[in-house]
């Protein structure tokens, strides 16, 4: 049996942001690892799979992660999603926060975060991936993680310019409800 497992690709910045950003998810504090930035380089999926492999020991087998990344740490978290998937791991879902520039394509289930439409719009040829957030008004790229559920904007699917208004956090949180961790 597979048990959902949260792991926190956080960008190169200070760890009190992704602090305020499972503050305000309110992610269970035994379900979820944060990659240590300061051991671990965000963009290198080689450093992101040892990290879990170094957490979840040989119970690692037994998890199904849930991806949740930002910035730099979306380039390393999806190499490391798609190396874990060749090696028989199961992958829950991907979120990417601010992934711009970076190709998101797997067999499992992905979803885009953006602090604008432009971000968001422009990433979408790399991409576009099931459904998607973005911040409108636009919100600063570090706000977007620090306090997610401030970001208002839009909740769109692949065939809809616009969906429904939301915040952020709200989409996260909703996703986490489909792959089985928040109720």
């Amino acid at each position: 049996m597979h048990v959902l497992a949260i792991y926190i690709c956080p960008g190169c910045h200070d760890r009190a942001l992704s602090d305020r950003f499972l503050q305000a998810l309110e992610l269970p504090l035994d379900r979820h690892i944060v990659l240590p930035i300061d051991t671990h380089p965000p963009y290198s999926p080689l450093h992101v799979l040892d990290f879990a492999h170094q957490t979840w020991g040989n119970t690692i087998w037994q998890q199904r992660i849930f991806f949740l990344s930002f910035s730099a740490g979306v380039v390393g978290a999806i190499g490391a999603a798609r190396l874990w998937r060749q090696q028989g791991g199961s992958v829950a879902a991907f979120v990417a926060c601010d992934g711009w520039g970076v190709p998101l394509f797997g067999d499992f289930p992905i979803y885009r975060v953006s602090h604008d439409d432009r971000t968001h719009r422009e990433s979408t040829f790399l991409g576009a991936g099931d459904e998607g957030f973005y911040a409108d008004p636009p919100v600063a790229h570090l706000d977007l993680w620090a306090a997610p559920q401030t970001a208002r904007g839009w909740w769109v699917s692949q065939n809809e310019e616009r969906s429904r208004r939301s915040t952020a956090a709200a989409f996260i949180r909703h996703l986490l409800q489909i792959y089985g961790e928040i109720l």
